[in-house]
């Protein structure tokens, strides 16, 4: 798999700097690139359409309606844009430790966490004003994602424990940790179910326009902008990318590639818990069960769509969000279950790896007819 970490195709490397090829070429390997993705997406809307059909539905008003939503009105544009901001953070969570060759499946359980602790300062120091009050709830968010992450990364350098385990278990303590939180601790008893009381007016993100657009958003925007950067100009960057391509060379060359591993993981929980943080504060003003809708599940998938590419995986959520925020016309339209979209990104990958996998059948068939050749 491709990482964001790696050089641009046709790069050099004179005295450890990266010389970028000419303009021309990149251009033909970014169109190059473009194809897998491009024949992926048609096919699973060609699978879906198929498959709407069989189910008695018109899939041009089902697929109408998917991709129009976002954009007929502002309404549906700023519903996108909260389900973005989410979905980035969370693929991010994932992808980041992707690089280092890391498996972070724990981002639904370091959201949640990081939901339960902007609520618990939100709720218990309400009465502090917004400049005081808001930083509180995001920064405790944060940490508590964080915190939540590196018990899984402390029993993975300390006991090699398989992250994979740990993080999916710690995602069901989660549940019961948010359950108990809800129902008990700070529990709305007007709710009727696991909610809890409303955090105060100062720990609400400030809206933009109308329909109001949290303010949460444009601090995804930054994230992104900061950990593409990050990835791709600095020591931290390199050294990730390094450990993920070939742990043991970067441990001979001196990297500390342990160090490397757990940090990857705590920052993938930093950011899992930045987003429950801002669904409290943007969204729900609370937290409550089934917070961390499939989040995880599409911040997976976006992860792998974008090959673990920090630069990229912005632009595929919002991909991502469109489907799902499309989904609930689609059904209201033409009839056509909103699962439905499940499994239209669930083939987009599908047909992605596949594609990875005769690319490579094609390269080596190519490079074992060039060997012969040279022989002959």
């Amino acid at each position: 798999m491709s990482n964001d970490l790696a050089r641009g195709p046709g790069a050099t490397e004179v005295d450890d700097v990266a010389v970028a090829p000419p303009l021309s070429q990149r251009a033909r390997s970014l169109a190059f690139a473009a194809i897998p993705y491009v024949v992926a997406v048609l096919a699973a809307f060609l699978v879906v359409g198929i498959i709407i059909t069989v189910l008695g539905h018109d899939p041009t008003r089902a697929f109408r309606a998917v991709l129009t939503n976002s954009f007929r009105n502002q309404t549906g544009f700023v519903q996108t844009l909260h389900k973005w901001a989410p979905l980035t953070l969370l693929s991010l969570a994932f992808a980041i430790p992707l690089g280092a060759g890391r498996f972070n499946i724990g981002g639904e359980g370091q959201m949640i966490l990081g939901t339960i602790g902007a609520a618990a300062v939100g709720i218990t120091l309400s009465d502090l004003p917004l400049v005081v009050l808001l930083p509180l709830v995001i920064v405790v968010g944060v940490l508590a994602g964080a915190v939540w992450a590196a018990i899984s990364a402390w029993l993975m350098e300390s006991f090699k424990i398989n992250e994979i385990l740990s993080t999916v278990l710690l995602n069901f303590v989660s549940f019961e940790v948010l359950d108990y939180v809800a129902s008990v601790v700070w529990s709305d008893p007007g709710a009727g179910g696991a909610v809890t009381l409303p955090v105060g007016e100062g720990a609400v993100l400030p809206g933009i326009g109308r329909p109001p657009m949290h303010t949460g958003v444009l601090l995804v925007v930054l994230v992104s902008v900061v950990a593409a950067v990050m990835a791709r100009r600095s020591v931290a960057g390199f050294e990730l990318r390094a450990v993920g391509l070939n742990e043991r060379a970067s441990k001979l060359h001196g990297i500390r590639t342990g160090r490397v591993a757990v940090t990857s993981m705590v920052v993938g929980g930093a950011l899992a818990g930045l987003a429950g943080a801002i669904e409290v504060a943007g969204v729900h003003q609370r937290t409550l069960e089934g917070v961390q809708s499939n989040f995880l599940l599409l911040g997976i998938i976006i992860g792998l769509i974008a090959r673990g590419s920090l630069t990229a995986v912005p632009f595929v959520a919002f991909g991502i969000a469109v489907l799902e925020v499309g989904a609930g016309s689609m059904q209201r339209v033409s009839g056509a279950p909103v699962e439905i979209v499940l499994i239209l990104e669930g083939l987009i990958l599908l047909f992605l790896l596949m594609s990875d996998v005769a690319t490579e059948r094609f390269r080596r068939a190519r490079a074992s007819r060039a060997a012969k050749g040279a022989l002959a």
